[in-house]
């Protein structure tokens, strides 16, 4: 077992309380790395960056021994990736798309480990199919404000299950991590991970 510290270099509330699923001691320390991506031309590698460049961020202003866990979510659907709505319109066209429809949602994990600078980045795809949506389902489910700040404008934890007809894969990675993946990854690094709950 490693003395390192372990530093979760994101501000998700959800993240926080995976990991502490994984009974580890960690403390967080959101990176600055500004989220941009190339909507247009998805690939896993580009997911995986991005998690490294905030792993990466954090790593480079922490001064003793860690291992940063950067991470990041988004949703594809026809090969287009959709991010966080800038606005209630925008929100409202990302749900229309995935209305009756089945997206991935894949979650790409990043460590860093600041002393010996290894790196591991991995991903984990889930797939979720949404039942049909009203138009007047969509409007009241923006109205609550939950869409704005989530990868598709929905939050599977939240009021947005509503809309879930099935779901295939890890639903962990669908909230923002998949405690499973991450568990593996640590091992890596010398964590040896017990998992309180099934990652499933």
């Amino acid at each position: 077992m490693t003395c390192k510290k372990i530093i979760l270099a994101s501000a998700s509330p959800r993240r926080k309380q995976l990991l502490k699923s994984l009974n580890i001691d960690f403390e967080v320390i959101p990176s600055q790395i500004e989220e941009s991506i190339d909507k247009e031309n998805f690939s896993f590698e580009l997911i995986e960056k991005l998690a490294l460049e905030k792993a990466q961020d954090v790593a480079d202003k922490t001064d003793s021994p860690a291992l940063v866990i950067g991470a990041d979510t988004v949703v594809v659907i026809d090969e287009h990736i959709l991010g966080k709505p800038e606005n209630k319109e925008e929100a409202f066209k990302m749900l229309r798309l995935l209305s009756g429809r089945t997206h991935k949602v894949i979650s790409a994990i990043a460590i860093v480990d600041k002393s010996t600078n290894k790196v591991i980045t991995d991903h984990v795809i889930s797939e979720v199919t949404f039942k049909n949506l009203t138009n007047s389902e969509i409007w009241s489910y923006i109205e609550t404000g939950e869409p704005m700040d989530k990868a598709g404008a929905y939050a599977i934890q939240g009021l947005g299950n509503k809309f879930i007809s099935s779901i295939s894969g890890c639903y962990n990675n669908i909230v923002g991590i998949s405690t499973g993946k991450l568990a593996e990854m640590l091992n890596q690094f010398g964590i040896n991970v017990c998992l309180k709950q099934t990652d499933s």
